[in-house]
């Protein structure tokens, strides 16, 4: 490293310490944010230099990403893209590739998921020309089960493709056992599950596919980013296809012949020796990330266990701190899980002499931050209203969450101090009642 670089990287370490917002927590006056990203110096000196060294492109980053977060995933391989959602239009679209050959999804083909939950779990299914078969969840753990699943499956249904609800996870060794049974796909969209283990096991270690999203508000962040990880080589040989433009072509970037046989190729209908730099096999699209954004999900992944760690803490204090109160009805862990939290979940009961809306806007005042459970019941927004689906049993506990539930903060950014406030707020606008 030059001296200049050295000084300005020592430089942009003191500019962060300058710039670090002051840690004094004033109840009701200082923010509480129901999510959001870690940073230290460290994160903003590897970004910085990659700006410096000019990777402005995927390159030595992204690739030492890929391999990092596939060991840590316990994933044979990873694939970096621009987003988790990008994530979930990938791993869903290469179940359409014909390099699948009989088990290919064609239009048409349904494909089960959860009716409350959000849009980008759903979005790819009916990109795709596929059917979305709609099951509800249970509240308390707002996953869906395997029985539910079970009993969704029909003489159509080709994949499965379900949620970690808020890093809870569903019951996904059994759903995987289903879809074994049933010779159907499995996508785990990991995005807010980073960290959960399932009876002792990784989620995101089970499905034929996982997705994971690096968004602020994710368990670790690039700012935007997300990843395909799978143990199947050949699903991750097309997953890369379809991120890079559709390409058959595996060279690096800056890498030309790595086959040895790039002017070798007879494709399609091209003429013998095409140059296979441009000859695709998918009808693919750009979704690739940075290096920029890899150095920064570098050093995320360095206290990745750290920021679960502290997820639970959080959501434990606050767990033990409502243990009791009246009209509330509290989340709990999918029996056999670990969850690395994403939120904490609460539902007014129905029954209750108030309603969600009075709860979140107590709250609000007292500046700390709400989110709804996503988008609700999906098949009530108006997007998805006339869209092809199918539903399979009732729906009650979807259409509960969509007027009845919210959640607040467990991320790492939270001390002791606003977890306790947010608990005692939450006891003194109840005893209102």
């Amino acid at each position: 490293m030059s001296d200049t670089k050295a000084r300005i990287l020592e430089q942009v370490r003191e500019y962060h310490l300058e710039k670090e917002p002051s840690r004094e927590f004033v109840p009701g006056v200082s923010e509480i944010w129901p999510s959001g990203a870690v940073l230290e110096p460290a994160d903003r000196v590897a970004l910085v230099e990659a700006a410096l060294d000019m990777r402005i492109a995927a390159g030595t980053s992204s690739r030492k990403f890929e391999s990092r977060f596939a060991r840590y995933m316990k994933r044979r391989k990873a694939h970096l893209v621009n987003s988790g959602s990008s994530a979930n239009l990938l791993a869903m679209s290469a179940l359409l590739s014909p390099h699948l050959e009989d088990r290919r999804l064609k239009p048409g083909d349904e494909v089960i998921t959860v009716a409350a939950g959000f849009p980008t779990t759903v979005n790819p299914i009916l990109q795709n020309g596929l059917v979305p078969v709609f099951v509800d969840v249970e509240l308390r753990t707002y996953n869906t089960t395997a029985e539910r699943i079970k009993a969704a499956v029909g003489p159509k249904t080709r994949a499965i493709m379900v949620a970690h609800a808020l890093g809870n996870p569903f019951e996904v060794a059994e759903v995987a056992q289903i879809a074994e049974e049933n010779d159907l796909f499995l996508i785990e969209d990991n995005c807010d599950a980073v960290g959960s283990l399932y009876n002792g096991q990784l989620t995101g270690t089970f499905g034929d596919l996982t997705t994971v999203s690096f968004y602020p508000a994710h368990h670790l962040t690039m700012g935007e980013g997300g990843c395909v990880l799978t143990s199947n080589l050949a699903l991750a040989r097309i997953v890369e296809s379809l991120r890079d433009w559709g390409r058959d072509c595996w060279c690096e970037p800056g890498e030309s012949d790595r086959c040895f046989k790039r002017f070798q190729y007879q494709l399609g209908t091209l003429p013998a020796g095409y140059d296979h730099k441009y000859i695709y096999s998918h009808i693919g699209y750009n979704l690739k990330a940075t290096d920029l954004q890899a150095a920064l999900g570098l050093t995320q992944l360095d206290k990745v266990d750290d920021f679960t760690a502290a997820r639970r803490r959080n959501w434990q204090r606050l767990r033990e701190g409502l243990e009791g109160v009246p009209h509330l009805i509290l989340p709990e862990a999918t029996l056999g899980s670990e969850p690395s939290w994403f939120g904490f979940v609460i539902t007014v009961d129905p029954d209750a002499p108030f309603r969600r809306k009075e709860l979140v806007n107590f709250l609000e005042e007292r500046k700390i931050g709400t989110r709804n459970l996503f988008a609700g019941n999906l098949t009530r927004q108006p997007a998805y209203v006339d869209a092809p689906h199918r539903i399979v049993g009732d729906l009650t506990n979807s259409d509960i969450i969509t007027e009845q539930t919210f959640w607040i903060g467990v991320y790492p950014g939270l001390t002791d101090e606003h977890t306790d406030f947010m608990t005692s707020s939450i006891r003194d606008f109840v005893a209102g009642w």
